[in-house]
């Protein structure tokens, strides 16, 4: 593992008690996100490092019949970068290597809580859509060079979302996001910033493993809830505009 982010036995969490577990869960077969296809990429909270390695993604797919992709591996980040330890492992370099095997409904990106840790340059938003103006070993490069990407090569709708994250450096991450996501049009997931989830997760200590990581727990009450909600938006918009262009 790249990252240690969980304890070495997280069910000793109350919010990782057994009865949590994917494997606990109901399907619903009338779910209308049943047999939607979509990619993952993200780090730890993608993955549920601090949740048996069961994270929102795995609920939705239990619960709600979707046909993911989860590509996520902790404590790597959206950017290149030539450290040990990430060398080979960014979100680009891991999309590279695992594409989606299907053609896509969705592609859902974390926006990475470990790029400013790490100490990867912001960089600059280019002032063109031209992949090669986008300097991959900053986290902004690689967020455009990651739009471009997907424009090109699955051409399929495509979202980011946020995370709980205290610190000033993702907070500026996530302002940057928002300006380009008037240049790409992508969907946003702006989680971190949700006033209610960000209320309840401090009523609920045991949904969280440490300010950033859910439990199971937290992932099945309330993130789970969340994304289902804001996916079933982001696919009511999509048709939309697609009978809009029929018109």
């Amino acid at each position: 593992m790249l990252h240690q982010l969980a304890p070495k036995d997280p069910l000793k969490l109350p919010g990782n008690a057994e009865q949590y577990a994917v494997k606990n869960v109901v399907l619903n077969p009338d779910s209308p996100l049943k047999g939607k296809r979509i990619y993952f990429l993200g780090s730890s909270i993608t993955l549920g490092a601090a949740a048996n390695d069961e994270s929102f993604v795995d609920y939705l797919v239990a619960e709600d019949g979707i046909i993911a992709q989860k590509e996520a591996l902790s404590g790597t980040t959206l950017a290149n970068s030539n450290q040990p330890l990430l060398k080979g492992n960014s979100y680009l370099e891991r999309l590279a290597k695992n594409p989606p095997k299907q053609p896509l409904d969705l592609m859902v990106v974390q926006l990475s809580t470990n790029d400013g840790r790490k100490q990867i340059p912001l960089g600059q938003i280019s002032s063109t859509k031209d992949m090669a103006t986008f300097d991959q070993q900053t986290t902004l490069g690689a967020l455009e060079y990651l739009c471009a990407l997907v424009t090109q090569n699955w051409v399929c709708p495509l979202a980011f979302y946020t995370c709980l994250r205290k610190g000033n450096d993702y907070q500026i991450l996530i302002a940057k996001l928002k300006v380009l996501q008037d240049k790409w049009g992508f969907s946003m997931i702006d989680l971190g910033s949700d006033e209610k989830i960000i209320s309840v997760t401090q009523q609920h200590p045991s949904y969280m493993y440490d300010d950033a990581h859910p439990t199971r727990l937290g992932y099945r009450d309330l993130w789970t809830p969340y994304f289902r909600k804001e996916l079933l938006s982001i696919f009511k918009d999509q048709e939309v505009k697609l009978w809009s262009m029929q018109i």
